[in-house]
Order: structure tokens, then sequence, then C-alpha cells
């Protein structure tokens, strides 16, 4: 079974789910499409079981960071801990929690997020939606910015700024009264860093959980 995630890890990361067939994993491991099906009925449950494999690494990451006296100060670091991972396989995002009877390692992964919100002084319902949140914001930001770019960047027809810019100068020629909000950020959304971004999302977060649990 081992081998099995490995290789199946292996074809996520390099072309994603939809190229993740029995017949192409069958293929790397040298063997037939037959014998995957000792060890998985479904393409659903191992993408379920290959998610759960990559949670194991990022569970353990999390383990050994240093303990906070501050939960808020843990959650940011498991939070940031997990956005690094799935930056770096967005296809992590579409399958995390997705069948916790199989994916036990992401069930650990959320009890201790959620075991930084016994600290607080929080109702259950807030706990459950604290950590809702903070997963939301991780899992969504990470997803979005592990996307390939236009293929006009990655064909190094133009710069990522270029690209955002020509957005920047048709939203700057708006009409201020019916979009001022927009013409508001424009400057800020030009060349905007999306890490960045992240993190102000994860601080509001943080910041209003703190203030509910009023610390």
């Amino acid at each position: 079974m081992e081998s099995v995630l490995t290789e199946t890890v292996a074809l996520l990361d390099e072309a994603g789910a939809p190229a993740l067939t029995f017949r192409a994993l069958a293929q790397r491991l040298g063997g037939g499409v037959a014998s995957i099906y000792w060890y998985v009925e479904s393409k659903d449950e191992l993408l379920d079981r290959a998610t759960d494999h990559v949670m194991g690494t990022i569970l353990a990451d999390i383990e050994k960071l240093p303990h906070q006296d501050d939960p808020i100060d843990a959650l940011r670091e498991m939070a940031l801990t997990l956005f690094d991972a799935i930056v770096q396989r967005p296809w992590l995002g579409a399958y995390f929690m997705r069948n916790t009877d199989v994916q036990s390692n992401a069930l650990c992964l959320y009890e201790r997020l959620g075991q930084q919100t016994l600290r607080l002084d929080l109702t259950a319902l807030q706990r459950f939606h604290a950590v809702s949140a903070v997963v939301g914001v991780v899992v969504g930001s990470a997803v979005d910015l592990g996307q390939e770019p236009p293929q006009e960047v990655l064909d190094g027809a133009t710069t990522r700024e270029e690209f955002l810019g020509r957005f920047a100068r048709t939203w700057r020629g708006l009409d201020p009264e019916a979009f001022p909000f927009v013409r508001e950020i424009v400057d800020e959304f030009d060349g905007h860093d999306d890490v960045d971004q992240f993190r102000s999302a994860l601080e509001l977060t943080l910041t209003g959980l703190r203030l509910q649990a009023g610390t």
C-alpha cells in the first residue's frame, strides 16, 4: 500500500487529479490495473487515502512546532504550516477532510487545531466556527495561490505584474460613482503579493477570534 500511495502522490504532484487513472498508476508501479483493486475500491478512495498519506507528513510537522503560551499564536503557526503544504500541492485542498473514515491524519490535524480553541473561553459552536474559518481561509487561499498562472505568463509572453496591470488599468477607468470600492483599492491590487494577502486574511480571522474569546 505504501508504494501505491507514494506513486499516487507523485502522479498527482506532476499532473493533478485529472491525470490519476488506475491505468497510469499501474504503469508507474509496473503491474496490471487489477492489482490496484487489491488496495482500493475506487478512484475516490485512492484520492482520499493519498491525501491522508500527505496529511500524515503535515501533521508530523505541526506536532514538531514549539509550544506557544498563546493559543492564537499556536493556531497561526499551524495554519501557516498547512498553507505552505497545500500551496505546494493544490490538489490537496479538494480532498482535505472529505472522508474522515479514511482520512485519520486529516481528522487528527483538525483535532490539533481545535484543541487550541479549548484554551479559549468559547462555546462549542464558537469553537466549531473558529476552526472552520481558519481552515477555510487556509485551504481556499492555498488552492487559489497554487493554481497555474495564465498560459501567457507560463510562456513568458508577459509577467504576472504586467498581467495584473491590464486589469488595474481597466479598473482605473471605471466610473468612480458606480465602482467606488474598486477605484479605492486598485493601487493595492496592482502588483499585490498573494502570500501577504493570505496572511492578512488569516490575521483578520484570528483577531476576530481573539476578540470573541475576550483575550
